[in-house]
């Protein structure tokens, strides 16, 4: 019987702080273990802007998977959560 190794995980944090429908934006901060993050999600376009560079690579495609599938659900002062399917 082989043993079934589990991928790792990392929780990372949403929280939104703008939203404007006429201008087809959301604006938030996300966290994921000790990385913090500032984004613009200018969602008519699909154009995610993530803000410091640093690791911005590793949570650029889990947050936009998250933003596109649950764009109009969030709203300004919520907190949401994801999984990324990595450790960071």
């Amino acid at each position: 019987m082989t043993q079934r190794r589990s991928l790792p995980e990392t929780t990372a944090h949403v929280r939104i702080t703008h939203q404007s429908w006429q201008q087809g934006r959301l604006e938030g901060e996300v966290c994921a273990n000790t990385y913090t993050w500032q984004f613009q999600w200018q969602f008519p376009q699909g154009q995610l802007m993530i803000e410091p560079s640093l690791g911005r690579a590793l949570i650029r495609e889990p947050l936009g998977r998250f933003l596109e599938r649950f764009d109009y659900q969030l709203e300004p002062g919520g907190d949401y959560t994801f999984t990324i399917r990595a450790k960071l």
